[in-house]
């Protein structure tokens, strides 16, 4: 699919030697759409980056969406911290680092960044098309912050979202902005996995049943953490085909009627 890389900059004066805060900042962006034969106009979903940042499995997954009619941007997360970080399955204390500096608050700010470039004059290819949210991971528990926190958005896939049920930074939980949701939400999880463990899935779930929300969650048997990914030890084919069919059933539903 043809795909390129974007830098969103954010409104606000920039100091040189000032990375820090949105105002000015530069969020480079990964995007995949499908071919100029197949027309000029596409629901957009936005896919947010596992731990690992915008990785090559990350351009992948946007490909794949491209292919099957959607333009796939994917932001790059850490870019308060450095650019466009790409790190290794075997580089945890650099994950650890990186997903430490995370701030709930800075995280909606970037989704509405993504979100406002689908609908800017400069970018035609998702004017006024319905956009769609999935993560991996930390991309998971992004994603459903952004369910209960991003206006624009019409459907949401969370592929084992940890952390849910904690902030990052001052501001309440994801889940306790469940009661904010107004859109469809979806969740693909593993049995095997620790975080999130069979028993905080359940809870989310009742959280957003108790708020009523449209969801449909599947636990999947012998998958643990980062089943979708086909380049980690932990890939699981089976659950990863069923969740992508299930996720692109649920994205045709909201997002191209």
């Amino acid at each position: 699919m043809p795909s390129f890389w974007e830098n969103l900059r954010f409104p606000g004066e920039r100091e040189a030697d000032d990375l820090h805060g949105y105002e000015g900042q530069d969020m480079p962006v990964y995007v995949s759409h499908p071919l100029p034969s197949a027309g000029n106009s596409f629901p957009a979903i936005i896919v947010v980056q596992e731990a690992f940042g915008v990785t090559r499995h990350i351009e992948k997954v946007c490909d794949r969406f491209a292919a099957e009619g959607y333009v796939a941007i994917a932001p790059a997360l850490y870019h308060r911290e450095e650019p466009n970080p790409k790190l290794g399955y075997d580089q945890m204390p650099q994950v650890q680092r990186f997903m430490g500096a995370l701030n709930d608050e800075e995280l909606i700010e970037d989704i509405n960044q993504v979100i406002k470039y689908t609908q800017s004059d400069q970018f035609r290819r998702t004017n006024n098309q319905k956009i769609g949210i999935v993560g991996y991971c930390v991309g998971g528990r992004i994603t459903y912050l952004a369910a209960a926190s991003c206006p624009g958005l019409s459907a949401a896939s969370v592929y084992y979202g940890g952390r849910i049920l904690v902030p990052f930074g001052d501001g309440p939980a994801p889940i306790d902005m469940t009661d904010r949701i107004t859109i469809p939400v979806m969740g693909n999880f593993g049995a095997e996995d620790a975080n999130p463990t069979p028993d905080d899935v359940a809870q989310i779930e009742e959280r957003l049943k108790a708020a009523g929300v449209t969801y449909d969650f599947k636990m999947y048997a012998g998958a643990g953490h980062g089943f979708n990914c086909d380049e980690r030890d932990s890939y699981h084919e089976a659950s990863a085909n069923d969740a992508l069919e299930r996720t692109l059933g649920w994205f045709n539903q909201y997002l191209k009627s």
